[in-house]
């Protein structure tokens, strides 16, 4: 596997949860350890992009999250060369 960078990982988390997610699909949706999936749902929910909710467990992303996929995207296709000839 290569190496994903922090923003990365941190757009495959946002993505899988925003139907809500729990964290075993979360974990297995971005290839994580449990060790580094703790870690990053605690740094996702200290910047306000993530948050779980009480009564269903399920972490959901925020607005913030929910901008932050959509900047993600459009760099994602800005960054995409396209050959035309």
């Amino acid at each position: 596997m290569k190496y994903r960078s922090r923003s990365d990982i941190t757009t495959v988390i946002l993505e899988s949860t925003r139907a809500g997610a729990t964290k075993t699909k979360i974990m297995y949706n971005a290839y994580l350890s449990y060790t580094q999936l703790v870690g990053y749902l605690e740094y996702l929910q200290q910047n306000d992009l993530l948050e779980l909710e009480k009564g269903t467990h399920l972490y959901r992303p925020t607005e913030k999250g929910l901008e932050f996929l959509n900047l993600s995207d459009k760099l994602s296709k800005m960054a995409t060369v396209t050959n035309s000839s």
